[in-house]
């Protein structure tokens, strides 16, 4: 596989080689030496979703407090996803910047994003099925939105808002710079030293 990072530090498209015949095809999509050989660190694994999303509905942008937040490893298992990662962490050189990674069954990558990043997605067909592989397991006392349609961010989505279909916790979520006045922001430096306390460099 073929482990590659984006611009926003922390964050990496995977790639994996896909070997297929008249049966079918088979893949790795994670591989633990190769992780750690991209990123300088094991996967904790604490906890595993699966989502499954109908065409036009936009998730996110998500994230959890950090200490001790939650890393996210995630691909589209059926249908096809634009995935989103934004840059959440007040003094990242690339605060307030995002990134999309299609996730879909032809390329069957995955995205990895590390403590402190936001994640969302657009799913561009009916039944899209994400799963995430998670460091931390969930809870709701340290999770976190973002308005996905935060026009400071600017995100482009695939739909209008019109068009889509948000969950009210995501269209009630506050915008970036409202959850920074609130303090409720991950703080760049603080990610850095958790992750290098957990030998995540």
């Amino acid at each position: 596989m073929e482990i590659t990072p984006l611009s926003i530090e922390g964050a990496w498209t995977v790639t994996p080689k896909q070997h297929g015949d008249a049966r079918g095809l088979f893949l790795e999509w994670f591989s633990e030496p190769a992780f750690i050989k991209a990123t300088g660190h094991p996967l904790r694994l604490a906890q595993a979703n699966c989502s499954v999303s109908s065409k036009g509905t936009v998730r996110g942008i998500h994230y959890a407090d950090v200490p001790p937040g939650q890393a996210k490893y995630v691909t589209c298992l059926t249908g096809a996803v634009l995935d989103v990662i934004v840059d959440i962490r007040v003094g990242s050189p690339t605060y307030g910047m995002w990134e999309t990674v299609l996730l879909d069954t032809v390329d069957r990558r995955a995205v990895y994003l590390s403590e402190g990043l936001g994640h969302g997605f657009a799913a561009l067909e009916d039944g899209s099925t994400v799963a995430y592989l998670c460091s931390e397991p969930y809870a709701p006392d340290r999770e976190r939105e973002i308005y996905p349609f935060d026009p400071e961010i600017g995100v482009a989505w695939p739909f209008d808002l019109g068009e889509c279909s948000l969950s009210a916790k995501d269209d009630a979520a506050p915008s970036l710079a409202e959850a920074a006045a609130e303090g409720l922001l991950p703080d760049f430096a603080v990610c850095q030293e958790y992750r290098a306390s957990l030998g995540r460099g």
